[in-house]
């Protein structure tokens, strides 16, 4: 996707969360299309990572953990509630960011951009993720290769329009994907889910009703949770086709959460109360069991 193309599609997605219709087409496939399908892991609260059906010892207690844009490098809350990064064995581990107490951190995701000279638009790496203190849950940000690092605030800018703002607290899950910092989160006060541009101007705006978002590596797409009928189902929201929202999984007999992208945005993996299943992205086929581990999916490009 070229810059000129990238800004039309950010002001198609902030568009589209605002009025509920695409203005005109982008397409980001060139990218998706020359990304591999990953290796899926698996996260579950103990200090075993599930990489590809074998277990990893990372040596500390490990929470959602995320995998950077290469593969690289793993982010995770631990047991202490730090953040920590580590290499794809579990050596290497180095707190980004301690805990100050009283806070609960959770569901870092990775930001990360290349450096835009023509734009004047410095190089990103940097860690989201949400943190709850005094029962009030908002989004913050720090580097990804700071030790010890201090945590910000991150900046939420709704659409330049009066009913354009978003929500400031209430904030959880944040997803980041692509290559211009763009993310989606969902909203705890509101049940629904939120893009977040960060490009030339840090703008944003409401999608659909759900929870748990995660943004397609082409950032044309967002998979979430909704309720219906007395199961967690898993829809899609097409950003660029006027916003067409579709059930992944409308026979659904269990609960499927925590959605997750393949590197090549073909496939989603979701967890379930008996195990981690994957599905075609495009839903034309059903969720099937891959393991019997219960937990956050991840996939590691």
């Amino acid at each position: 996707m070229t810059t000129r193309t990238r800004t039309t599609a950010a002001a198609i997605a902030v568009a589209a969360a605002v009025t509920g219709t695409a203005l005109l087409g982008a397409s980001g496939a060139a990218s998706a299309a020359s990304a591999s399908h990953g290796t899926l892991t698996v996260s579950n609260g103990t200090k075993y990572v599930q990489i590809n059906g074998h277990r990893v010892n990372f040596g500390v207690t490990v929470r959602d953990l995320a995998w950077s844009p290469d593969g690289a490098r793993a982010a995770f809350v631990d047991g202490s509630g730090n953040l920590d990064v580590a290499n794809p064995d579990g050596s290497g581990r180095v707190v980004v960011a301690k805990n100050p107490g009283g806070q609960t951190w959770s569901h870092p995701t990775w930001q990360v951009t290349k450096k835009d000279t023509q734009y004047g638009i410095p190089a990103k790496d940097n860690l989201i993720f949400a943190a709850r203190a005094n029962g009030v849950s908002r989004l913050k940000y720090v580097s990804a290769k700071a030790v010890h690092g201090t945590p910000k605030t991150l900046s939420l800018n709704g659409a330049p329009d009066p009913d354009g703002a978003v929500p400031q607290t209430g904030n959880v899950w944040p997803n980041a994907a692509g290559h211009y910092g763009t993310s989606v989160y969902a909203n705890d006060h509101t049940g629904a889910v939120y893009i977040r541009d960060d490009y030339l101007r840090q703008q944003g705006g409401k999608l659909a009703k759900g929870s748990q978002p995660a943004l397609s590596p082409n950032e044309e797409e967002v998979v979430f949770v909704r309720s219906v009928a007395g199961h967690d189902h898993l829809f899609v929201e097409d950003l660029m086709h006027g916003n067409h929202v579709k059930d992944l999984t409308p026979h659904a007999t269990t609960d499927y959460t925590e959605p997750a992208w393949s590197p090549d945005g073909k496939t989603l993996a979701a967890r379930t109360p008996a195990g981690t299943v994957t599905l075609p992205a495009d839903g034309t086929r059903r969720p099937a069991k891959v393991t019997l581990t219960v937990g956050l999916a991840a996939y590691r490009p």
